[in-house]
This record gives C-alpha cells, sequence and structure tokens, in this order.
C-alpha cells in the first residue's frame, strides 16, 4: 500500500473519530483524543505487518497521527472556554501541516518518482524521475546498505590478497572479458571459478550471464553479445570453492 495513501488516509480517519467521539456524552477529552490518534495507529501496525517500509516512514505515521489528534484537542478546549486562540499557535499549526504536506510529498517522490503528467510538463521524456543513485545500486532499500557492503567486501579482499586485472574489450558488438589472478606474492590462482554478468546502469536485472573459463594459469576469460548500443555495466565475480573472493565493476560503452 501506498505510505501516500496510508498517511492521509490515517489523517483523515483521526479526524473523523475525533469527531464521532464527541457524540459519546461523558467521554473525557483526552481520552477523545488518545483514541483517535492511537486506533489508526494501530490499524497501520497490522497493514505493515511482514511489509516493514523503514523506520522513518513509521516514525513519520506516528508523529503525524498523534500530532494531529493533539491539535485537535487544543482546538476543541479553546472553543470549548470561548477563548479566541492567540495567532502564534495558529500559525505553528500551519506551519507543521505544510511541513506534513511536504514532507509525504518528498518521500512519494523519493519512492515512485514524481507523478507521469507533472513530470512530462517538469522534466520531459518520459516524465520519470528518481532520486536514487542511477549507477551500480538498484532502486530499492538495498541502496541503503550499498555503502557498508562496499566497504565490507573491499575489507575482505585486501585480507585474502588476490591482485585481480579486469579487462574488458567489445569488437563488432562482442564483449570480451578477460581475468588475470594472482596471488600476494604475484603468483598464479588456479582453480578459481568466475563469471561476469551484463547491465545497464540502474537496471534492477542483469541483461545477460556468462562464465569464465580458464586460457592460461591464473588467466580466466569468456565473451558475451551485447544486445544493443549504449552504456553497460560489466559485473565480475570469483570464487573459490563457493565463498566469493572477489567482485568488480567495469563501465564499457559501445557506440
Amino acid at each position: 500500500m501506498s505510505t501516500l495513501i496510508t498517511l492521509f488516509g490515517g489523517l483523515g480517519t483521526v479526524l473523523v473519530l475525533y469527531a464521532l467521539g464527541g457524540f459519546i456524552r461523558g467521554m473525557p477529552p483526552m481520552l477523545r483524543a488518545t483514541l483517535s490518534g492511537v486506533i489508526p495507529l494501530l490499524v497501520y501496525f497490522f497493514l505493515i505487518l511482514g511489509k516493514w517500509p523503514g523506520l522513518d516512514v513509521v516514525a513519520m505515521h506516528i508523529s503525524v497521527f498523534l500530532a494531529a489528534a493533539l491539535v485537535m484537542h487544543a482546538l476543541s478546549q479553546f472553543r470549548k472556554r470561548g477563548k479566541r486562540m492567540h495567532w502564534a499557535p495558529k500559525l505553528l499549526i500551519v506551519f507543521f501541516s505544510g511541513l506534513v504536506v511536504f514532507n509525504a510529498g518528498l518521500l512519494y517522490i523519493a519512492n515512485s518518482g514524481l507523478p507521469e503528467p507533472i513530470g512530462r510538463w517538469w522534466m520531459g521524456g518520459e516524465g520519470k524521475v528518481y532520486s536514487g543513485f542511477s549507477g551500480v545500486v538498484a532502486h530499492d532499500r538495498a541502496a541503503a546498505k550499498a555503502v557498508s557492503s562496499e566497504l565490507s567486501e573491499s575489507h575482505r579482499e585486501s585480507l585474502i590478497g588476490w591482485q585481480v586485472e579486469t579487462d574488458a574489450q567489445v569488437t563488432d558488438g562482442l564483449l570480451q572479458v578477460r581475468v588475470r589472478v594472482r596471488d600476494r606474492t604475484g603468483l598464479p590462482v588456479d582453480g578459481v571459478r568466475g563469471e561476469f554478468q551484463l547491465g545497464r546502469p540502474g537496471a534492477t536485472a542483469p541483461a545477460g550471464r556468462q562464465a569464465l573459463a580458464a586460457s592460461d594459469a591464473g588467466v580466466y576469460q569468456g565473451a558475451l553479445a551485447l544486445p544493443a548500443a549504449g552504456r553497460w555495466l560489466v559485473d565480475t565475480r570469483l570464487y573459490l570453492g563457493d565463498e566469493l573472493r572477489h567482485h568488480g565493476t567495469q563501465e564499457i560503452n559501445q557506440p
């Protein structure tokens, strides 16, 4: 379910529940506000079971629902006492209401891109604009872990001490990948199982995969036809047994 639907739908539910609570005689105002904020929050928690959207999204729902209930309680108390609210609280309410709408809009764009009509009018072309990095990381929640994962791989490779040289050449639409593997002392490493994947920058699925075959001592190579022209990423992985020992990415360009 979309974050915008749960956020604004829940906000509307808070207002409706608070209004309905006014018809129950004898209900304390604070209990009325608490129930109107907590009930939509419990429903939201039930909806996200098994589909965790992230702590930032959950925190936004908690703050918006409870803050809305508190604001409604404050407004009703001023009205009950027959006093006019000072302009400063009114200004704060307007500011935070606008802040909720603004942040919800940024959250939607970050996850789903601009709505296509707005994107076509503002950016032209297909009109789909994403905030995620369009390089080797797919646009999903795994992107948030990319930096730490990359650092972990680099640290593990430095401990192993392999010296890997990857050469990717394109000739007449045929991609030829040649990898030379040497150990810490410079001797060739045999018995390596390798493969490379071909993909577009930002794509979530590879366009092709090819195993690397040993051609000489410590040398492994393979070839794969490029499906089309343009920028491609060659993702190379080397295994010793079942353990990943090296992972590298190289960009190529086919005119």
